[in-house]
Formats: C-alpha cells, sequence, structure tokens
C-alpha cells in the first residue's frame, strides 16, 4: 500500500487574507477584494468567512451588493496582484527556509505543492504537515489548507475536505482504505481538471460526483474526454499521471475584459488595450517565447438589442518574433485603431499574442533590426521584469501607462459612489508602509 506523500497547500481567500494580515484590526471582521475599474468589472473576487456569512458570493457585481455592503460596514479593497504575488513569494521562502521537504512549487499565486518523506502513521503526517502550516501561517499572516494523499488530484481533493470540515484543523490526509468515502461525497464539478463546460455534460451521463467519474471504464472515459480526462481518472485510482513541473506553453496568449460599464471614449479604450498588451507580453515572455502577430478585438454588448451593435479586431504582422512591450503596445495601438469607430458603446475588449515560438528559435529578418539590437532589446525586458518581480509588477512601466495622483484616487471610487479602501502596496512600496504612531 503506497502511503500519502504528495502535499497540497491552498491559502484561504487569499486576496482577502492578504488585506487582513497586513491590518489586524479587520480581523474577525468582513472584507471583500474587488476589480474596481471598469476593465476589471467591479466584481467581488475574494471574501472573509465573515463576509459570506453575509451572503456575498464570489462574483457579486459591486453595485448590486451596494447595500449589503455599505449595511454591514464591509471594508472593500482594490484587487492588488502586485502585493499578493509578493506574498506568494513570501510563502515560498518560509516553506524552503524550513528544508523539511523535497520538491517543492508555486502552482499558482495561492496554490503550492510538495513532496514528503514516507512516513508510516497518519499522526505523523499530520504533526510533520502542521508544523510546515503554523511557519506559514505564522510567518505570513495567511491562513492555509493542507491535503495530502498519493497524487496530485486526490491531494487537493483531501484539501476540499479540509477547508470545510472543522475537525480536520485544515489538514486532511487521504489514505487509501478513505478514498472511495472522499470521492462518494465530492461534486464532479470540483474535481481537478473538470471545467465548467464539461461538468453538465457529465451529469447527463450520470456522472455525480468523483466516485462517479473513477468507476466508468478507461475506455469510455477517453472516447468522451480524450487524454486528459483520462489522467485525470488515474489520478482518482492513485496513479500518478500529472507533470505540473513544465507546464506546456500556450499557443496563443489573451489578455481581455468584460467592463462592468460601457465605454465610448477612445482615450479609456486605448489606454486598456496599453494594459493587456503590457500584461500579455509578460506572460509571452514568462514562457521563454515570441510571437508573430498581435491581435485586438472590441465588441458591443450584445444582450443592448436597444443599442447600436459592432464587432470587429485586426492583426498586425510582424517580421520578427517579439516579446518587446513597446513593440508589442505598438502594434496593438495600431490594430485598435483599425478596428473603433466612434459613438458605439463597446463592452469587451482584448488582445491577443500568437504565431507563438520560442525565443530561442527566431529568424532574423535581412532588413529588420540587428542582431545586436534585439539582444539589447531581450536584456532591457529581463532587466525589466527583474525589477517588477522584486518590487512590484508596475515598479517599472511604459511612461504612457503612469497615472497621476488625481487620477488613482478616482479609481479608488465607483461610479456609484461607494468608495474602496485605498490602494497601496505595503510589501513593495516604502510609502505604503503602516506607520506605528
Amino acid at each position: 500500500m503506497s502511503r500519502p506523500t504528495i502535499l497540497h497547500i491552498d491559502c484561504n481567500s487569499f486576496y482577502a487574507s492578504c488585506e487582513v494580515s497586513l491590518r489586524p484590526e479587520l480581523k474577525g471582521k468582513p472584507v471583500v477584494v474587488a476589480n474596481y475599474n471598469e476593465a476589471g468589472g467591479g466584481i467581488i473576487l475574494a471574501l472573509s468567512k465573515e463576509a459570506k456569512a453575509l451572503g456575498l458570493k464570489r462574483g457579486n457585481p459591486v453595485f448590486q451588493v451596494r447595500e449589503v455592503l455599505e449595511k454591514h460596514q464591509v471594508r472593500v479593497f482594490p484587487a492588488n496582484l502586485t502585493k499578493y504575488v509578493d506574498i506568494s513569494r513570501r510563502i515560498v521562502s518560509i516553506v524552503k527556509e524550513l528544508d523539511m521537504v523535497g520538491q517543492f512549487f508555486r502552482y499558482s499565486v495561492d496554490e503550492f505543492f510538495a513532496t514528503l518523506p514516507e512516513m508510516k502513521k497518519r499522526e505523523d503526517i499530520v504533526s510533520f504537515v502542521g508544523i510546515i502550516k503554523e511557519a506559514i501561517e505564522h510567518g505570513s499572516g495567511i491562513p492555509v489548507s493542507c491535503g495530502i494523499a498519493t497524487t496530485y488530484t486526490l491531494a487537493k481533493v483531501a484539501t476540499w475536505y479540509a477547508k470545510r470540515y472543522d475537525g480536520y484543523q485544515g489538514i486532511c490526509v487521504l489514505e487509501e482504505e478513505h478514498v472511495e468515502k472522499a470521492l462518494r461525497g465530492l461534486p464532479v464539478e470540483e474535481v481537478w481538471g473538470v471545467g465548467w463546460r464539461t461538468a453538465p455534460k457529465m451529469k447527463q451521463m450520470g456522472i455525480h460526483t468523483a466516485w462517479d467519474y473513477a468507476q466508468r471504464p478507461q475506455e469510455f472515459i477517453q472516447n468522451r474526454f480524450h487524454i486528459p480526462g483520462v489522467r485525470t481518472w488515474m489520478e482518482l485510482h492513485g496513479k500518478p499521471a500529472v507533470d505540473i513541473t513544465t507546464p506546456p506553453k500556450q499557443q496563443s496568449i489573451m489578455h481581455s475584459r468584460t467592463f462592468t460599464y460601457m465605454v465610448s471614449d477612445k482615450n479609456k479604450l486605448s489606454d486598456y488595450i496599453r494594459d493587456y498588451a503590457v500584461a500579455a507580453a509578460r506572460k509571452l515572455r514568462d514562457q521563454h517565447s515570441v510571437c508573430h502577430s498581435v491581435t485586438v478585438f472590441i465588441h458591443t454588448n450584445r444582450h443592448r438589442e436597444d443599442l447600436d451593435q459592432y464587432a470587429n479586431g485586426f492583426t498586425v504582422h510582424m517580421q520578427e518574433g517579439t516579446a518587446d512591450t513597446s513593440a508589442i503596445i505598438k502594434a496593438a495601438l495600431q490594430a485598435f485603431d483599425k478596428v473603433f469607430l466612434p459613438y458605439f458603446q463597446y463592452k469587451r475588449a482584448g488582445v491577443v499574442l500568437a504565431d507563438i515560438i520560442s525565443d530561442e528559435a527566431v529568424q532574423q529578418d535581412l532588413f529588420a533590426s540587428s542582431g545586436e539590437e534585439i539582444k539589447r532589446n531581450r536584456r532591457l525586458m529581463k532587466v525589466t521584469d527583474g525589477i517588477n518581480t522584486r518590487y512590484g509588477m508596475n515598479t517599472v512601466q511604459p511612461a504612457s501607462l503612469l497615472v497621476t495622483p488625481e487620477e488613482q484616487e478616482e479609481k479608488n471610487k465607483l461610479r456609484n459612489g461607494l468608495k474602496y479602501e485605498p490602494f497601496l502596496s505595503q510589501t513593495t512600496n516604502l510609502d505604503d508602509i503602516i506607520k506605528v504612531k
């Protein structure tokens, strides 16, 4: 019988927990984090358990729950990914400094995996993981839940139970003899690898729980859900089949938003396009790739039949593959100029990078940039990314993206008058550090 050696660590209500960790007086009070600008949608992204108790939910448009927020004096924070990424890195450092686990890596900003030494007794595993859990919570202020099992997928199943049942005290060890019971109680839509589009199809086939999924023949799963579905099926059977240490490179990268309020102003839309281009370019460099085309699309609200409708996109093809932020912004704005028409009320916009290849396979055009210029641009991007990684995502950015203090103050308010907490980066900006009087 194989013993559980895969540890999954999941931060509880991560964005909200980050804000509370930096404002201890908010512990035990309702706190939500929301995207606060029009491009981000004004949507609640994370909530403390006290906010959830008020009936608020992730995905609620802020303007629809304004009365609840004001009545219960819920503190609303603007999402600050720079801060959250920095705290996530701190958690990585804490675990690595403990030097208690084997392979340890961050799967996402609020999820981590590690391999544990094999231990025979469940109590020993709980005690061992408890030391790690306590170190993270004490060192970062972020509460975490931990699941331990024989595969990545089963470890996430264990974490699901650790989050929902107080008896586990945040640590659930899923041993082989308890797997069936755990899978019977897990809705299929909660299985790692089952998407929101796939779950309804599964339910039509009579697959309502993880156990139903695991009991279908492998051939049945492969015919309907292909190789990814088979890998999930194998993991539910306790057979390692998922490699998350080397994620596949994306063949296209899209960054887009649906606006809370329709936008007709060209300058405002072009600002959004710049933001999306910057974010997409960073993703491109993170996977050591370059793109040969940049597409911009915009469209109006198709649900508003009382308004004139328009949707269009345009692609700029580049002779040389690039991951340079300035070049991608330039191409995106060129494409935007081709598709923008005045007087329409736009509801969505985005940037797509495509024709992606490895940055090692770039072929230089005879009449384009010199090899030395390409190397210089790459060095510049590497330094820029390094500074932004260490000190915050927007420490160095194109001048066109900078905003004045007055503009930032306006961003702290919604059109409906709801006031957000100040946008602070206490972990990366000395000016934002809490002052003790």
